[in-house]
């Protein structure tokens, strides 16, 4: 039964990383640093490392893509390698995409209360960017809230192993 539960979830994970990674690398593909700034030459730094970071979640959401397919391709199914891969998820891709080490844009947690986009930028970013992230919020916040159980639980394991 617990088999099927992570299975299921690692099955859910990866239709929502295969989505994400779509529309991640429809954007960059589609953008230039150019097009961005669009002469106001104060903004390129900016851009850049908001560009940087789509690149960089779009790394780790490959490379887990990658994990699931394997992961439910193996017979018999392995439970505990599965729940390693949904936690580092959590980490890699759902926290960066949320909070981004590089500081490209931030998450306003009460945005979250009142139905409003919770991701904000340091900077006014043009209309593509902030669409792109927008179309893409919900998804990771659904799976920020399916995945927290993978957080705690996968902590307390590691606790009590030591």
């Amino acid at each position: 039964m617990a088999n099927t539960l992570v299975e299921s979830q690692l099955r859910e994970v990866k239709a929502f990383l295969k989505d994400s990674n779509k529309r991640i690398e429809h954007f960059l593909n589609e953008t230039t640093l150019s097009a961005l700034v669009q002469g106001d030459e104060d903004k390129l730094s900016y851009y850049q490392t908001i560009l940087s970071q789509l690149r960089k979640l779009l790394v780790y959401s490959e490379e887990s893509l990658d994990t699931c397919a394997v992961l439910l391709q193996g017979t018999p199914f392995q439970k505990s390698a599965a729940e390693r891969t949904l936690y580092r998820i959590y980490h890699q891709c759902i926290d960066e995409f949320f909070s981004p080490k590089n500081g490209a844009w931030y998450e306003d947690s009460r945005s979250a209360y009142t139905g409003r986009n919770s991701i904000k930028y340091h900077k006014p970013v043009p209309d593509s960017v902030s669409s792109v992230l927008r179309g893409l919020e919900a998804g990771f916040q659904q799976m920020r809230e399916d995945l927290e159980y993978y957080e705690t639980d996968y902590r307390t394991k590691m606790m009590q192993s030591k």
